[in-house]
């Protein structure tokens, strides 16, 4: 398929707080100072000034509290630039969180924006920040995006250091798949940079800016995959080193040394994962060979997919052991509870204990006391000698006879909980294709164990290191108290169950509306949450079981139970 080059722009880095205290450039109306973007491409990012460069127009004068379509309050200017204004934003009708991009609807390139962002709604990829509305309104043009106040730019995140080699391996697998299933829908990024990327406090890596970044800035290119290829490796490179693979510094990063050219991530820094290293290269790289190594170069997203898939699996690393502290007696089992903290440097007499009970008044409480045990247990031993008899003589009795007519009133042991009707299920596959064989969902809950549901084929049992996962989501009809979901598997499979948020009002769609509430392994693997109420509930398989008719990996759910 031919490369087509959308525009796409970098959103303004407004994901986190940390975007928000940008460096105050200049006043704006209404007082919210302006910030200058945190970027290094000096022959795109310009500041707004008193005279506009030809093509643009100056940017509408908004202020905080401002509502765009009676919905949308802006809250904070987050960036003033070439024509355009980036605003944290409230959505009113839904209550939550937005980021806006604004311009003036006669602005040189505010039809690019408008389709650049209709476009990249309609790829609807979780793994993408979600354009949630795009409208020409009022002589203005304005692109409303998800906000996401858990998640963490890449940036940030290097300050502190460079990934281990497992966050480094998650986050190239997952931008490069989502950037491959983009690209094959014609969708470029363009400004794909350590401001552009996410990971959100579920550990999931998201990018933001595609088809609405580059329109923005007006960037295209005739070799867009080719250009989002390269971005990747370099953001590898600086996950790796904490080094930005070129000469001049940007995102925070130190740059390479000068007149040395591109060198590999693991002669930079000592320790560097072998394979992350080629990998990164070989998309870096393009014109040949990479540094040293003769493996062929990554040109395209999917090729840096495939690539990824036939490295060795990164594991992660072993929850380090900490020994428990030394046991500490509480202040009551030392005695001291209650007393007066001494006073440094103080000498402390120690208390002398009280003598014991050896006066005449001493030896009388004591036999008073013994006398009044040895009357109690008289007298409780004479009762229940009491009763036995009664009991006895009841049971000698003839003129009473002892029935069962199977009215006992025991108490009878608890039963298992009533079963919960499935209403509808179905695929659910947000870090691929978004499509898992939907034609067999109905056979999970079909009542028969001879059929199933069974996904795509992969090469491993890790689902080819290409995704984390697939899953099933079922929907009860209603919220309803979910005491215990039954799984029956055709082979050992792993699988995690997840639930959305009680008030969800309609079924979740992004991977991170689901929380994990229980996990096993096995055919047939009972998964049992803890008080929980829900009407969606996501199966999700996360190790598949080896078949032995190909040698390929697929999952099969044969049937799943939920009861109360």
């Amino acid at each position: 398929m031919a490369e087509r080059s959308t525009a796409a722009v970098d959103v303004a880095d407004n994901s986190d707080d940390t975007s928000l205290t940008a460096q105050a450039d200049q006043s704006t109306a209404d007082g919210v100072a302006k910030n200058r973007e945190r970027d290094t491409d000096s022959d795109e990012v310009q500041e707004s000034t008193g005279t506009d460069r030809p093509g643009t127009t100056s940017p509408p004068e908004l202020h905080s509290g401002h509502k765009l379509a009676r919905r949308y309050r802006l809250e904070e200017c987050v960036t003033r630039l070439d024509g355009f204004s980036s605003w944290r934003a409230v959505d009113e009708k839904l209550r939550r969180a937005v980021g806006v991009h604004i311009l003036p609807a006669d602005h040189s390139r505010a039809r690019s924006v408008l389709a650049a962002a209709r476009s990249s709604a309609l790829l609807g990829d979780p793994r993408f920040v979600q354009v949630l509305d795009a409208v020409e309104e009022n002589d203005l043009v304005y692109v409303v995006h998800e906000w996401l106040p858990d998640a963490t730019e890449l940036t940030p995140l290097l300050a502190s250091g460079p990934l281990e080699p497992y966050d480094a391996y998650q986050m190239v697998s997952q931008i490069s798949s989502a950037m491959a299933a983009a690209h094959r829908e014609g969708l470029a990024h363009l400004r794909l940079d350590p401001n552009a990327v996410l990971r959100t406090s579920t550990g999931q890596w998201r990018i933001r800016g595609l088809a609405v970044n580059a329109a923005l800035r007006g960037v295209t290119t005739e070799t867009p995959q080719r250009t989002d290829t390269e971005a990747i490796g370099a953001l590898l490179y600086a996950a790796l080193t904490q080094r930005w693979p070129y000469e001049s510094d940007a995102y925070g990063l130190s740059g390479l040394p000068k007149d040395i050219g591109l060198i590999a991530p693991d002669q930079v820094r000592a320790g560097v994962h072998r394979g992350l290293s080629e990998l990164s290269m070989r998309a870096l790289v393009n014109d040949g060979a990479t540094a040293s190594r003769h493996e062929s170069p990554c040109t395209t997203p999917e090729e840096l997919v495939k690539a990824i898939g036939e490295m060795p699996r990164i594991r992660p690393p072993e929850p380090a052991f900490t020994a428990p502290p030394e046991y500490q007696r509480t202040t009551y089992q030392q005695g001291s509870y209650g007393r007066q903290a001494p006073r440094l440097g103080a000498t402390q007499p120690v208390p002398t204990p009280p003598p014991p009970l050896q006066s005449r008044t001493g030896k009388a409480l004591k036999w008073a006391v013994s006398a009044l045990l040895i009357a109690a247990l008289g007298l409780g031993s004479w009762q229940l000698a009491d009763a036995l008899m009664d009991q006895g003589g009841k049971n000698e009795d003839p003129g009473q006879t002892q029935t069962n007519d199977g009215n006992d009133k025991s108490p009878k042991k608890p039963t298992g909980g009533k079963p919960i009707a499935i209403s509808g299920a179905r695929d659910f596959d947000p870090f691929g294709d978004q499509t898992e064989k939907p034609s067999d969902i109905g056979k999970v809950y079909d009542g028969s164990t001879a059929s199933y549901w069974q996904t795509d084929y992969y090469l491993s049992s890790d689902f080819g290191r290409l995704k984390s996962g697939v899953g099933i989501i079922l929907d009860l009809g209603k919220v309803q108290q979910v005491g215990k979901v039954k799984v029956t598997f055709v082979g050992d499979t792993s699988v995690e169950l997840r639930s959305a948020s009680a008030d969800a009002g309609s079924e979740p769609t992004s991977f991170d509306a689901y929380t994990k509430v229980a996990e096993g392994t096995g055919t047939t693997v009972e998964l049992k949450p803890r008080a929980l109420k829900s009407r969606y509930l996501l199966v999700w398989l996360t190790e598949l079981p080896t078949q032995a008719d190909d040698g390929k990996w697929r999952g099969r759910v044969a049937d799943v139970k939920v009861t109360s």
